[in-house]
């Protein structure tokens, strides 16, 4: 007899592993997720610097602080994300254990049933009276088996028993464990509060100190406006002269298939004894490797790599925005500017050719095709690739420059183009 209960006992824990490691895995893989951005926060501070007294540098510092607290605020929203998403398991989880309690009330009933009717007919005379007293030999079997089959019914019923008992068991246990992993992740969030409130705080001490220099505040923005429009316009012109090569590729590849077509019409009209009208030669602006290579990198949106390596924040976005606390502070960016550690490399997004490396004001400037697609790396201090080099996914394209002056700042102005359409690079990277 215990023997056999061990062997149930051993089968319960078997049935009940399934049911236990499905919340274990939703905590992991919620774990996880906010793992990433939790090394991506750590990592990131160590970026911010000790503000200089100039005005250039603490614009710079309050760039960088903006993007940490954008950072923490994004952590602090993927908690929430996660205590809404353990919430929903602790309803499901409760919900299971209702019906596995209400099942096995059911069947404690069944049993009770069952033993009290094998207490009234206990006896072994009884049982054979019953079978015997039939009025002929199928009524003999039929009640022979009926003992028989009422026995292992019993038993079953018991085994039913411990099995879902042990059900309940587990399954209380796994609440308990998800019970703990939401009170872990409302303590982690409080904490994740007061840090975001002590750098909001800084971050307003910072602002008021610029709005004391409203004057030198003015002048370098305007110093950072011409810097950028001189920049792009340089970019703009080689992204244009870029088009044309690819275009004057396109339309030479055009002109031999359309010769080749001719050549093979040209002897079947000979062999059929006719000429055959040919169609006029179409305008290409992509070469089919060109296309493919464009598809492909439309098809990777969200997925592509940062063009940095290492810890990094991104602390100025794309397109026209005021700075938040500084009148009259308006900034238009044409791609975004990540600051990243000192040393750090910028790194091709995805595979293509080097189109162009140039310098300009003493830096380094690369740009990469990518079919219609061209990715922009500026700022750097060296570049490892020259024109025409063929780059693959994460290959590092050249250093980032790091300013001795303030404090090693180190920031890639990222830009990206779809012929001469600027994007937001933002959507495309994978975060």
């Amino acid at each position: 007899m215990m023997k056999r209960f061990f062997v149930i006992f051993i089968g319960c824990l078997w049935l009940a592993v399934p049911l236990f490691a499905q919340s274990n895995k939703l905590i992991r893989e919620l774990e996880s997720k906010r793992g990433a951005l939790q090394k991506q926060i750590a990592e990131s501070e160590t970026i911010l610097k000790n503000t200089k007294k100039d005005v250039g540098s603490q614009l710079n510092s309050l760039a960088a602080l903006t993007g940490q607290i954008e950072e923490r605020k994004r952590y602090i929203m993927a908690i929430n994300n996660d205590v809404e998403a353990i919430e929903r398991e602790l309803a499901s989880l409760q919900r299971q254990l209702r019906s596995l309690e209400k099942d096995l009330r059911d069947k404690k009933k069944k049993y009770e049933a069952s033993v009290q009717y094998l207490y009234k007919n206990k006896s072994i005379e009884e049982k054979l009276m019953f079978i015997f007293s039939a009025k002929n030999l199928g009524q003999t079997y039929r009640r022979m088996r009926y003992v028989r089959e009422y026995a292992t019914y019993q038993r079953l019923q018991g085994e039913e028993i411990l099995k879902k008992q042990e059900q309940i068991r587990k399954k209380k246990a796994e609440r308990q464990q998800v019970k703990a992993a939401k009170e872990n992740l409302l303590k982690e969030r409080e904490g994740e509060k007061v840090k975001l409130e002590a750098q909001e705080k800084e971050k307003r001490t910072l602002v008021a100190n610029l709005q004391k220099k409203q004057r030198g505040l003015q002048n370098e923005i305007n110093k950072k406006r011409r810097e950028a429009n001189q920049l792009n316009a340089r970019i703009d012109k080689l992204i244009a002269e870029e088009i044309e090569r690819a275009r004057k590729r396109a339309q030479e590849e055009a002109r031999r298939e359309e010769a080749a077509r001719r050549k093979a019409q040209g002897k079947e009209g000979q062999s059929a004894g006719t000429g055959a009208k040919s169609k006029p030669l179409e305008v290409y602006t992509m070469s089919k490797a060109d296309r493919e290579l464009s598809g492909n990198f439309a098809a990777n949106r969200g997925k592509l790599p940062m063009p940095i390596s290492g810890a990094y924040i991104i602390t100025s976005h794309y397109g026209q925005y005021a700075v938040e606390g500084l009148r009259n502070v308006k900034l238009d960016n044409k791609g975004i500017d990540i600051q990243g550690k000192p040393g750090a490399q910028a790194r091709a997004i995805f595979d293509g050719k080097v189109a162009a490396v140039f310098q300009l004001n003493g830096l380094f400037n690369v740009l990469i095709r990518h079919g219609n697609y061209i990715s922009v790396y500026c700022n750097l201090s060296s570049a490892s690739v020259k024109s025409g080099d063929t780059v693959k996914t994460k290959q590092h394209i050249g250093q980032v420059f790091s300013d001795g002056t303030d404090n090693g700042r180190t920031v890639l102005h990222f830009q990206l183009r779809r012929e001469k359409e600027k994007l937001n690079p933002e959507p495309w990277l994978n975060r």
